[in-house]
């Protein structure tokens, strides 16, 4: 047996899933339906008003921000989804975000968002990463758990 735990404990590379083939493709009622708090999120930070935030979070729920500094160096940001409702202030900067080609996953009142975003600030590029929005179905209208998202720099597609 003890010749055999070093085979066992072999892990074999495999390829990452293609994305949205977790489960079979949302409805496309289902599919509007899940994205309709995501745009509705990326309206309130164009008009940088958290409170529009609020009927379509969870209160109890995250963001957590995962940062690729200029230098390289990496780190994990949480705070509390209110932290992000009170934190969005009015500013002369105007705010876009792009989120492209998203996978939607949706499995009975749970569902998931995930594509790649831009985000704009005059209509400059300033950063990009994943987005990935958390999603529960209450009462009959779908609400956002979390968000998690990566942050950098570098290597953003215009």
């Amino acid at each position: 047996m003890p010749l055999l735990l070093p085979l066992l404990l072999q892990i074999t590379p495999t390829p990452p899933l293609p994305k949205g083939t977790g489960t079979p493709p949302a409805p496309q009622d289902d599919a509007a339906a899940v994205l309709a708090p995501v745009n509705a999120t990326f309206a309130a930070i164009a008009a940088r008003n958290g409170e529009m935030l609020r009927p379509i979070v969870r209160e109890d729920g995250n963001l957590i921000i995962a940062i690729e500094g200029e230098d390289g160096k990496r780190r994990i940001v949480r705070r509390p989804m209110t932290e992000f409702i009170t934190g969005m202030k009015p500013g002369p900067e105007r705010y876009e975000e792009r989120l492209y080609d998203p996978a939607i996953e949706v499995d009975g009142d749970v569902a998931f968002v995930w594509g790649r975003y831009n985000f704009y600030i005059d209509g400059k590029l300033h950063h990009c990463g994943y987005d990935l929005f958390d999603m529960v179905r209450e009462g009959g209208t779908w609400k956002i758990a979390n968000i998690s998202y990566s942050s950098r720099t570098k290597g953003c597609e215009g």
